[in-house]
């Protein structure tokens, strides 16, 4: 199985939007190099902007871009490019409906061993609420490509979280259309919903699930924002059970976003595999997934807690 980080990809897609369309400016906040920015630095250096450790400036500045006809990719690690400049992305980039694409990298637990200042586990929360804002957790390297080339065309804001590590690639991950998830596989017992890293280890879950008899259905839901309700009105008719797992705090991500459809529309049970309302610490990314539940283990037994339930 494919291992790639998905940030050298984007570092890769940048170049190649650039290449097509002059219009297109990167903005950076000092850390280029982790967030692969640099890679168009090195290709276009008179489109590329370094605002050193100056996020709110960056943002301000992207805004101030856009509004003169430029495609503006902003980046910086997720801690960064969101609770420190939800002002200038409300205010300037949003409130405006501004072409300025936040790709923010090192989101979630899986930052790891530099710790819960740099763990981003709220910044999915933080946008989702904010008019014309669209947001994106993609599962893997590709599907971030896809992402990026679709913010590309698409008009008006968005926030698209990567990781840190490696991640494995999907194998039959099915083409991105922003909107809309889709199936992974299909089962009979329970109905499990999950964005980014947690797509990979669902489908472990639903492995280690399928050798004790058990068959779950397992969704991408790569867009948070705009959600599709259609599919989750569909799985909620279908399953009347809905496990989500998501990669951040339980409040505001995907958990929230799918329980808010299904509360309007369909109510059905919905549990949640994600991290309860505390920080994160340092420690190796895999360690962090046990410990705080994340794991294929803790989502297997999850899900057979909520079939029985």
């Amino acid at each position: 199985m494919e291992m790639l980080y998905a940030r050298d990809v984007y570092g890769r897609t940048l170049i190649e939007l650039g290449k097509k369309d002059p219009r297109v400016v990167v903005c950076d906040a000092d850390l280029s190099g982790s967030t692969r920015t640099a890679l168009f630095r090195k290709e276009f250096p008179d489109r590329f902007f370094n605002f050193g450790v100056a996020e709110q400036n960056m943002i301000a500045a992207s805004g101030g871009l856009a509004s003169c006809g430029k495609i503006v990719f902003a980046s910086t690690f997720a801690m960064f490019a969101t609770a420190r400049v939800l002002d200038q992305i409300r205010n300037t980039v949003c409130y405006n409906n501004l072409n300025v694409k936040i790709v923010a990298t090192h989101g979630g637990i899986t930052v790891g061993e530099d710790g819960a200042s740099h763990q981003a586990l709220e910044d999915i929360n933080a946008v989702r609420a904010i008019p014309n804002m669209k947001v994106i957790v993609p599962s893997d390297a590709w599907e971030a490509r896809d992402a990026i080339i679709t913010a590309h065309k698409t008009k008006g804001p968005f926030y698209i979280r990567l990781g840190r590590s490696k991640v494995a690639t999907i194998e039959n991950r099915k083409h991105f259309h922003l909107g809309k998830g889709y199936a992974l596989t299909e089962g009979a017992d329970l109905a499990v919903i999950a964005c980014g890293i947690m797509v990979q280890e669902t489908l472990k879950a639903h492995d280690i699930l399928k050798k004790r008899g058990i068959s779950i259905s397992v969704y991408n839901m790569h867009t948070i924002k705009p959600i599709d309700k259609e599919l989750i009105i569909k799985i909620a008719n279908k399953h009347k059970k809905i496990l989500v797992c998501d990669e951040h705090q339980a409040m505001g991500g995907l958990c929230s976003a799918v329980c808010e459809v299904v509360a309007r529309n369909c109510p059905v049970l919905v549990d949640c595999v994600a991290v309860e309302d505390r920080f994160g610490q340092s420690g190796a990314p895999k360690e962090l997934m046990d410990f705080y539940g994340l794991s294929a283990d803790s989502i297997a037994k999850r899900a057979e807690e909520f079939i029985r339930q």
